[in-house]
């Protein structure tokens, strides 16, 4: 069981200088929520976030460990930074170090071994950095100041935590022993963030977690659907997006709560496979044929709406032909992007276990079919949103031949660009597609 941390003054020399992080996140959307909840504490500690590694003082790596390619990636990241620069504090957090933290403790700069917490201790994660550091602001470290909730690091979009942890239990996921059990956020704490957010210019919040359809399950009168009623109903809000729903999450009372106009009309429904065999394998709680009906169902209720899908490629006792199925299915939905995973033995999960692993070749060779699908789907998405108009909110620019270039993403999730001289960061705009690529005329502006 996690023991509480008792913060205790550092015997180093107080510094007076406000020390610069410089926060990475690797993994999933509720990881960049942590991110953002940790650079709002860092800055009412009084501390800089920045972007330069080179003249930083403290480095914070936000792990994921849901495949072995990640454990491998923020190694390299720790290594990397510690070679750029030798004299910065490192410090890591996240589901990786919840997981294995032995596994980082020789990454070491001039300042030391690196300060390793888990998910389970973030919230003193900050305090204990600064401690390392020796920046007490206010005296004491213990007298720092932990933000509550989350604050807008940028004008356009926040990540908003809404729930942790998952009890499902799939086999051949490491995620519910890293984030512990599914609890929901209180709705009074969500309105509060929302509107701080709101009050801070924010113009999109994606709701995050781990099962998002799980939400209020410890509360008599309140789920996922009077949830988001009731975040629509805050008048600071622009825009909401969900991040992710199960197949069998999707239902009219849910899906008839994105005619409000401010729901996002994409949805991201997680498949992991169309063979049942081997969904029956990895203890998903739902069939191909679910899949394809929640699909079928959102794009009936919200004609143009964007879906999206996860795929994990070589999951034990995969025959080609189970692979042949989740080909077929991808391609029926016509989905307009598969994020595909090829399969990483997790330690600790049952189908660790399992006797019939796959050859890493076949592996390979499956995952380069699904990606050329997605690429050859998204393609097609895109010629087909030609003479359409969508929203779009747009996040940065780059000067590129002269020219001011805006990136922004539109409401049904498709990153898009547009030439303009005016400062469109954080506005939302009606634009017009002229090419099936990514290039727009900007038609209208939303008030």
């Amino acid at each position: 069981m996690e023991q509480s941390v008792v913060t205790k003054r550092s015997t180093d020399h107080e510094r007076s200088k406000p020390p610069s992080v410089v926060i990475h996140t690797h993994g999933c959307k509720l990881n960049a929520a942590d991110s953002q909840v940790l650079a709002s504490e860092f800055i009412g500690a009084g501390c800089v976030v920045v972007d330069d590694i080179r003249e930083a003082d403290i480095y914070v790596l936000n792990t994921c460990t849901v495949t072995a390619q990640a454990d491998y990636k923020a190694r390299k990241a720790l290594r990397s930074v510690a070679k750029i620069n030798p004299s910065i504090l490192l410090s890591a957090t996240g589901c990786y170090v919840q997981r294995r933290p032995e596994d980082l403790l020789d990454m070491t700069t001039d300042a030391g071994a690196p300060i390793l917490l888990g998910n389970a201790k973030k919230d003193v994660f900050v305090k204990e950095v600064l401690n390392k550091y020796s920046w007490f602001p206010r005296g004491s470290a213990s007298e720092v100041r932990i933000a509550v909730g989350t604050r807008a690091l940028s004008r356009t979009r926040a990540m908003l935590k809404i729930q942790e942890g998952c009890d499902q239990v799939c086999s051949y996921c490491i995620v519910p022993k890293v984030r512990g059990r599914q609890t929901s956020i209180p709705v009074d704490e969500l309105l509060a963030q929302v509107s701080q957010l709101g009050y801070e210019g924010v113009s999109e919040i994606v709701l995050t977690g781990t099962q998002l359809g799980t939400y209020g399950h410890e509360y008599p009168s309140m789920d996922l659907v009077q949830l988001l009623k009731a975040l629509c109903d805050e008048p600071t809000v622009r825009r909401l997006r969900v991040s992710s729903l199960q197949p069998h999450e999707i239902n009219e009372e849910l899906v008839a709560l994105w005619n409000n106009g401010i729901l996002c009309p994409h949805f991201h429904i997680p498949l992991q496979s169309g063979s049942d065999t081997i969904l029956t394998s990895m203890r998903r709680r739902y069939s191909s044929r679910q899949f394809l009906e929640a699909v079928e169902f959102v794009r009936e209720k919200i004609p143009g709406a964007s879906i999206t899908t996860d795929v994990i490629v070589g999951f034990p006792g995969e025959t080609d032909e189970d692979f042949q199925s989740t080909y077929r299915l991808c391609r029926k939905a016509n989905l307009n992007k598969i994020h595909v995973f090829p399969y990483s033995i997790r330690p600790g999960t049952s189908a660790a276990y399992l006797s019939t692993h796959s050859d890493p070749k076949v592996i390979r060779d499956r995952s380069i079919q699904l990606r050329q699908l997605s690429t050859e789907l998204e393609s097609n998405a895109r010629q087909g949103l030609v003479g359409a108009t969508r929203s779009v909110l747009w996040e940065s620019r780059q000067i590129l031949d002269g020219q001011t270039i805006w990136t922004g993403l539109t409401d049904d999730y498709v990153r898009v660009n547009t030439v303009s001289s005016a400062d469109l960061r954080g506005s939302v705009s009606l634009v017009r597609f002229v090419t099936g690529e990514d290039v727009l005329i900007l038609e209208e502006q939303i008030a």
